[in-house]
């Protein structure tokens, strides 16, 4: 089994662990965020805590195997281009560990304090330290280079947005219910412990629902894209290509590479052979997000080596574990290079954006993939992780934000906002955090009702929300050095 996956026996220990840490990741997440899915049910005593904790597993499970990927492959976008190329070598590995153990020491510290802090907070932290340390590092480049920092300021903004939505949303929601809404019932805490009526039951686990399955299918991404990750560096003649991809969608690739060569060639650039600077000049470009003469010409070298590679064939499993490994840097680049021209509006108005966006679009489903295996493990993970941590975040949630009990209107109203946002976040392929936006609600309908804010706790969430990022940065940062010091220098590994 192992010399099929031509791994070596310590290289799989390292697999494994890397794995397990992935899944942990996802483990400690199902603490924070998959607990704020349940909490509106718990409080308003619409279910009981493990049945809500097992319905809202089981839609997260339905939401992570429905995710399209976007979000998975967005997380790995934010990391520094080169490490994603060579994520197999010793400075992969260190870079994996890293920033999955500094985003693990930050959610559970928060998590045992009863914070709702964000995990994607902590996890594009994480990657950022991971990003800054390496260019510190690195004696070709600058500080603060290979950060794909254009994509950082993308998911920032969905990360600072979404809880205004959902404070805003939210409070403007229950007024809204208040007016057109007018049964006394849906304005009213439980009383005790009684469950509330059949059509106020009905209406508050529909939300959990689906905030459940929005949480799946967002922050579930975050943890398969680590794995693909992983798997793509440690184990590349299996998982470097989607090795499913049709006959006819590799003509169809090949037929437009060629067209793209013709249309450099009609523009006077002509491929070289094996340019060895030609993946530079593309990772340099990725990294500062900044065109110039020699981007055309290495686009052209690299786009041609995919197209010789296309050449009559109709299967990838037919290429060796080597040329599967290189050609996905090559369509990795390639995609990448013309959505990053596309997007900045640096490719000359010669070239056809639209062919050009097909031919990317064509490319990425060859590297945009995620196994089956990989989604139920990571849902599971969540499960798990709901099912044993879920009650210090959930008590928070329920009981510390607002200084009068949850009701239910307030607990619908928050989660219905929570559930639309990041369902427009996974569209667009951004990650947001279930614990801001779900909390934020909860926090905005109790101003909307006049019911009043501990200000304490939201104090405590402000700054968890605030040190999240800068902590994470330090952390990631500071266990990438000292794990490539571990590697290099007591390993021995490069």
């Amino acid at each position: 089994m192992i010399e099929q996956l031509g791994i070596s026996g310590p290289t799989l220990i390292l697999l494994g662990l890397a794995l397990l840490m992935a899944l942990s990741f996802e483990f400690v997440n199902g603490f924070h965020d998959t607990a704020n899915a349940v909490a509106t049910v718990i409080y308003t005593k619409s279910l009981k805590p493990t049945p809500a904790v097992v319905w809202s597993g089981m839609w997260n499970l339905i939401g992570v195997l429905t995710s399209t990927g976007a979000v998975a492959f967005g997380i790995v976008a934010l990391l520094p281009v080169e490490l994603v190329l060579n994520v197999g070598s010793g400075a992969g590995f260190a870079m994996v560990f890293s920033l999955l153990l500094s985003a693990i020491i930050w959610n559970l510290g928060t998590w045992y304090l009863g914070l709702p802090a964000s995990s994607s907070h902590t996890l594009i932290g994480s990657i950022v330290g991971v990003g800054l340390m390496n260019s510190l590092l690195s004696p070709d480049s600058a500080f603060g280079d290979g950060v794909n920092w254009a994509k950082v300021a993308d998911t920032g903004k969905a990360l600072v947005i979404s809880p205004l939505i959902g404070f805003f949303v939210a409070g403007g929601l229950l007024l809204l219910a208040k007016m057109l809404l007018r049964n006394p019932a849906l304005y009213k805490a439980p009383d005790g412990d009684k469950p509330p009526p059949i059509w106020i039951r009905s209406l508050l686990i529909l939300t959990c629902t689906g905030v459940s399955f929005a949480h799946g299918s967002n922050d579930g991404q975050k943890g398969m894209g680590l794995i693909m990750l992983i798997l793509v560096g440690v184990v590349p003649a299996a998982f470097a290509l989607n090795l499913h991809a049709s006959s006819a969608s590799l003509q169809q690739i090949g037929s437009s590479a060629q067209t793209f060569e013709q249309a450099l060639i009609a523009q006077g650039v002509t491929p070289g052979v094996n340019d060895e600077s030609s993946p530079k000049a593309l990772t340099e470009l990725l990294s500062t997000g900044k065109a110039n003469e020699k981007t055309l010409p290495a686009l052209a070298d690299v786009n041609h080596r995919i197209l010789t590679r296309f050449q009559g064939l109709d299967s990838l499993e037919k290429l060796s574990s080597d040329d599967r490994r290189d050609l996905r840097k090559e369509t990795y680049l390639v995609s990448e290079s013309i959505g990053k021209l596309i997007k900045t509006k640096q490719l000359p108005a010669a070239y056809d954006a639209a062919a050009l966006g097909g031919y990317q679009k064509g490319l990425k489903t060859l590297t945009t993939f995620i196994p089956v295996w990989v989604k139920v493990a990571v849902a599971l993970a969540l499960g798990l992780g709901t099912m044993i941590g879920w009650k210090r975040i959930v008590v928070t949630v329920g009981e510390k934000i607002g200084k009068a009990h949850l009701t239910y209107a307030q607990g619908a109203s928050a989660e219905i906002v929570a559930f639309a946002t990041i369902e427009a976040a996974d569209m667009l392929g951004l990650p947001v955090s279930t614990t801001h936006v779900l909390s934020s609600g909860i926090a905005g309908t109790m101003a909307a009702n006049g019911s009043g804010i501990q200000r304490e706790t939201l104090r405590n969430i402000l700054l968890a929300w605030v040190l999240t990022l800068p902590a994470c940065v330090l952390l990631g940062a500071t266990l990438f050095g000292a794990g490539l010091l571990f590697v290099f220098h007591v390993l021995g590994v490069r």
